[in-house]
């Protein structure tokens, strides 16, 4: 019985993050058509968010190599269950998809706001999986812990590049309401709708996966998609 509850919550665990992993990337790119049209001569900045794009694109197929593993699909989770599409909605007024990207563009302040929700909503998915790398749930599952280590390796690239930007801009790094209402994202997903999700008995699986249809080339990103279960 506890090995059949604990890898419910794994499953439900890991189809979170496989939905916000998938959310990450394909919303990256939007961030960088602002990105390189604000800043062209930022290299570094460019090449950093590059990075991120990259990165949550190989956490994801590490994911989804877990679930092959495990010989099933995701449980089908939506936004509601996305920190990057909460927070865009309340700190926006819209969603992910309606973002105007010119607007973003022409404002310093959208841009500047952008830029600081992306900056806390990978401080708290850092903070988070030191609290997943000491849980006994978490541990009893040696490719979860290998796909969770690489996580924590590349977080803190996933942020520093804007909050550098911030920095170099004068600009502030977080408003007061910004940080409350990444506060209340975090534990409203933790405390109602992971539960929610855990105890619903009719919770259907994805009969695809999220980034089907999208190209993939023969060698897929990041070695580590590969050998998790090495």
């Amino acid at each position: 019985m506890f090995k059949m509850l604990r890898s419910r919550y794994l499953h439900i665990l890991a189809s979170v993050y496989i939905y916000n992993e998938h959310r990450g990337y394909t919303s990256i790119d939007r961030v960088l058509e602002a990105v390189r049209a604000r800043c062209p001569d930022d290299l570094g900045f460019i090449a950093a968010v590059e990075k991120h794009r990259a990165d949550e694109r190989k956490h994801y197929l590490m994911f989804k190599r877990w679930f092959e593993l495990n010989g099933q699909m995701p449980f089908q989770v939506d936004r509601t269950c996305g920190h990057i599409d909460r927070f865009i909605e309340i700190m926006f007024g819209r969603s992910i998809e309606a973002l105007d990207t010119d607007a973003i563009i022409a404002s310093d302040a959208l841009f500047e706001r952008l830029c600081r929700v992306i900056m806390l909503t990978e401080q708290r998915g850092m903070r988070q999986v030191d609290i997943l790398l000491r849980s006994p749930l978490v541990r009893s599952d040696p490719v979860m812990m290998r796909i969770f280590r690489i996580i924590e390796r590349d977080e803190p690239s996933h942020w520093q590049p804007y909050q550098g930007w911030l920095v170099r801009q004068g600009r502030r790094l977080a408003r007061w309401p910004e940080r409350l209402v990444d506060f209340w994202i975090h534990r409203e997903l933790l405390l109602f709708k992971i539960p929610a999700l855990y105890l619903n008995p009719g919770l259907q699986r994805r009969r695809d996966w999220a980034d089907a249809g999208e190209f993939q080339g023969v060698v897929r990103q990041g070695v580590e998609s590969v050998t998790i279960a090495a």
